[in-house]
């Protein structure tokens, strides 16, 4: 039996974007929290993650270069019904990656506007992605494989409530690993942060779920929910994924207060992702451009498809590792010495 080779590539780009949203998610989420911290906190901050934000953002090339080469039709029809948002998140990224090295060679004033260009482009980033994401889900308009949408079509209430949603989540991330990397004060304020940003984050899930039955027939048909019944045995066997994610929040809730924890919140809020895009995916598979075409319409042919299948299996194992090697090397608690203050 031969491999369905757009179907392995579809997996392999899903785990590079959820690999890429728990990675360099919780890193954006610390810049979004600086300006809850002080100065002397944000060097720690800095500090924790210093030696992996860049690293991070591997898995954010690899799903963009993976759409592009294994889906090109894919990547033409959606690059262009975001290329705002999308080269709002590049800039905001690029800025953001200056402000983290800057910061630490400014002078007082240099440096009071190297921290908010870092935390501003982290929070710019991170909307930018819920833009997308929320446009996404809604779908895209396509004639005769093309995108025929206009250049704003991106940005509407969904879309505005994705972004929100989003941004919160990282910034559970964020306070979830400085609970993890940080000690005394810093580490008590990130469990407040984090309970805090519990609450907000179910909050905006269950919006967001929500909401989501509503923005396209097909998803609401995939669900079995609609205004005036429920069809059970379409939910039902769907129902994990959801129920998965509150209780991964309801257990992070808890472990972000007790002192003995460590990773066990950012674990937790990791789970919850990984529910969210598991709805996700149920909601919208198998249409990489929703809801017109699908990743079979829009995949390469099979023979560059095993081509390219072969160099992913050699060099991802080697980022795996790498990836794995840097997080074991700097464990441990960050202390503001380690990192760029």
């Amino acid at each position: 039996m031969s491999l369905d080779l757009p179907l392995v590539w579809a997996a392999i780009l899903a785990v590079a974007v959820l690999l890429y949203v728990l990675l360099d998610g919780f890193d954006l989420g610390v810049g979004a929290l600086f300006a809850l911290a002080t100065p002397e906190e944000r060097d720690v901050m800095t500090a924790s993650i210093a030696p992996v934000w860049d690293g991070n953002e591997t898995w954010l090339v690899l799903g963009g270069g993976g759409l592009f080469a294994a889906f090109p039709l894919a990547y033409a029809v959606v690059m262009p019904a975001f290329y705002l948002p999308i080269m709002l998140m590049l800039g905001a990224l690029i800025f953001r990656g200056v402000a983290f090295e800057f910061r630490a060679h400014g002078r007082r004033s240099g440096r009071r506007f190297w921290t908010f260009a870092f935390s501003a482009g982290s929070i710019t980033a991170v909307l930018a992605q819920g833009f997308v994401l929320g446009a996404f889900v809604q779908g895209i308009k396509v004639r005769d494989q093309a995108f025929a949408g206009g250049p704003l079509d991106w940005l509407t209430p969904f879309s505005c409530l994705t972004a929100v949603a989003l941004t919160l989540g990282y910034a559970l991330l964020g306070a979830c690993w400085l609970i993890a990397k940080a000690e005394g004060e810093l580490q008590r304020k990130a469990r407040r942060w984090a309970r805090r940003l519990t609450v907000a984050v179910a909050v905006c899930m269950a919006l967001v779920s929500v909401a989501t039955l509503s923005v396209n027939p097909a998803v609401t048909a995939r669900w079995g929910v609609s205004m005036s019944h429920i069809d059970w045995s379409k939910l039902a066997p769907l129902s994990p994924a959801p129920l998965l994610g509150g209780l991964a929040l309801a257990w992070l809730y808890l472990t972000a207060g007790r002192d003995q924890t460590t990773y066990a919140p950012y674990a937790s809020a990791a789970v919850a992702f990984l529910a969210g895009y598991l709805g996700l995916a149920i909601s919208i598979a198998p249409y990489v451009a929703p809801y017109q075409l699908t990743l079979w319409d829009c995949a390469a042919k099979d023979n560059a498809l095993a081509l390219m299948l072969v160099g992913v299996v050699i060099m991802l194992p080697v980022i795996l590792g790498y990836t794995g090697f840097v997080y074991w090397i700097f464990r441990g608690k960050a202390k503001a010495e380690h990192g760029y203050h």
